[in-house]
């Protein structure tokens, strides 16, 4: 399913499909809005992912004694050439087998969470 979630600029609030639902673009005034897609797949606690949002990745799980994840990624999820990413290039991109990702935040509540990288 196709679906988005909207941060509302003004009110500086995410609105999600609930709230959108029913609404056409020419009803958004698209200085008032930033339109996130859903990318089609939920994090590891079942929740949906967006663009925007800030996702852990890592390839394995945790190792129950110590805590290690193996390799990680701490970033933002884009879409770029018809492709959903993790980071802005190549490089950063994260392929995991099995994929285990969780949405820790998203730019526009959190971008704290973004110093780092």
């Amino acid at each position: 399913m196709i679906k988005f979630r909207a941060w509302d600029n003004e009110c500086k609030a995410i609105r999600d499909y609930g709230e959108l639902k029913g609404l056409t673009l020419s009803d958004l005034d698209a200085s008032d809005f930033e339109l996130e897609q859903f990318i089609g797949l939920k994090d590891v606690n079942g929740k949906d992912i967006y663009e925007g949002d800030i996702v852990h990745g890592y390839d394995q799980e945790p190792d129950r004694y110590d805590g290690y994840i193996g390799s990680s990624v701490i970033d933002v999820v884009n879409f770029k050439n018809g492709v959903f990413w993790i980071g802005d290039s190549w490089h950063r991109v994260m392929v995991m087998t099995p994929p285990i990702v969780e949405v820790i935040g998203n730019v526009h509540e959190n971008p704290e969470l973004l110093e780092e990288i």
